[in-house]
């Protein structure tokens, strides 16, 4: 069985959708995509599918709803869960699942002690409860509030069949912050002891033409490794850096398959007259 085919049944798989009009028209660059597929890819789960949608109810709902069919174990939504009126995210997957939006009182809690510790800090002169205050503790039915120990707005879990939607805020800091308090642990729990490792060769005098065959030839022999060729700047000379992969409950076995990838690689570049080094990270 190959690499990727193994990882396909074991279904780690994960679908990213980011949401915001900012994204769509190039004015808010995507780091928070970028973020979240390194983090999830290192707890030993695989990113399969980033999506970008607008803020409108329709394409969220529908985004969602295409999603679910594929039944990933996680679909992680950021952006979206402020208080202003294009802040849809959770009206959009309640439509999408065919669920009522309600007030929760969870949620509602965490709001209101937000607030209450802005004015304590001085932040703030005073504060009420205001429609748009109170949008953000308004959650899809049965959907359960996650603490968000930076921003205002709770990110959320909801479980629907076997998936499991998460929905972050947009605001990186904020994203990251729930992500490591509350989504990683769910994440570990759910891909069990299973690591990710990876290693990276700088390749130089070897068209990546070339280099392909080598490439499938090196797969073939080591079923467990993906290897991904990266083209560098252009040059005069050939450059490209090779990404290798794996992902095992075992780091020993691990290195092993790396090591015994990597010398065999490195030996047929060099074989065909290409020069090659390891990349330190």
């Amino acid at each position: 069985m190959t690499f990727t085919g193994w990882l396909k049944m074991a279904n780690r798989n994960v679908e990213i959708i980011c949401v915001g009009n900012e994204l769509l028209i190039g004015k808010t660059l995507n780091t928070n995509a970028h973020w979240l597929a390194k983090r999830i890819t290192s707890l030993g789960l695989t990113v399969n599918r980033i999506t970008v949608v607008g803020d409108n109810l329709n394409d969220i709902s529908a985004i969602i709803k295409e999603a679910i069919q594929r039944t990933p174990c996680f679909i992680i939504t950021t952006g979206g869960l402020g208080p202003t009126f294009d802040d849809m995210t959770l009206e959009g997957i309640a439509k999408g699942l065919g669920r009522e939006l309600e007030e929760n009182q969870e949620a509602m809690d965490m709001v209101r002690k937000k607030y209450e510790r802005y004015v304590a800090e001085g932040r703030i002169d005073k504060y009420e409860m205001t429609p748009y205050r109170k949008k953000m503790a308004k959650l899809p039915k049965d959907a359960m509030p996650l603490p968000n120990p930076v921003g205002t707005a709770p990110g959320v879990l909801i479980n629907e069949s076997q998936v499991k939607i998460i929905v972050l805020p947009g605001v990186p800091s904020e994203m990251m912050a729930i992500f490591d308090e509350s989504v990683a642990p769910i994440m570990r729990k759910n891909s069990g002891d299973l690591m990710f490792f990876e290693a990276s060769l700088d390749v130089k005098e070897m068209p990546e033409s070339q280099l392909a065959p080598l490439i499938d030839e090196v797969m073939r022999d080591n079923p467990y490794i993906y290897i991904k060729s990266h083209p560098q700047a252009s040059e005069k000379v050939p450059h490209l850096e090779l990404h290798l992969s794996t992902t095992s409950i075992d780091p020993k076995i691990a290195r092993q398959r790396m090591s015994k990838a990597i010398v065999q690689i490195s030996e047929m570049i060099k074989g065909k007259g290409g020069k090659v080094k390891p990349i330190m990270s």
